[in-house]
């Protein structure tokens, strides 16, 4: 097992982590900052206000998003089991 694979193989799983979990944090992002705006210009403070929209809009996305981040993190699993002999050798 060469210190160029392990690289590659890190880099790829960071790359995965990056793809699968970024739709889901920029719906977050995106809801939160929305939900900001809404709170500064009707002057309401509630702190529960913040976290229930971007709860449900996460909710919403996982549902929407999951067949494909599933599909992803199942075809990185097959690269690393196809490459098996690799981590042996």
């Amino acid at each position: 097992m060469s210190q160029e694979f392990i690289i590659s193989l890190a880099q790829k799983a960071i790359y995965t982590l990056f793809v699968v979990s970024g739709p889901l944090l920029i719906i977050a992002l995106v809801v939160g900052l929305v939900v900001s705006i809404f709170q500064a210009t009707t002057q309401i403070q509630e702190q529960t206000l913040a976290f229930i929209p971007k709860i449900v809009a996460v909710l919403v996305a996982l549902i929407f998003f999951g067949p494909w981040m599933l599909t992803k993190i199942v075809e990185f699993t097959y690269q690393i089991f196809s490459n098996l002999n690799q981590f042996i050798g």
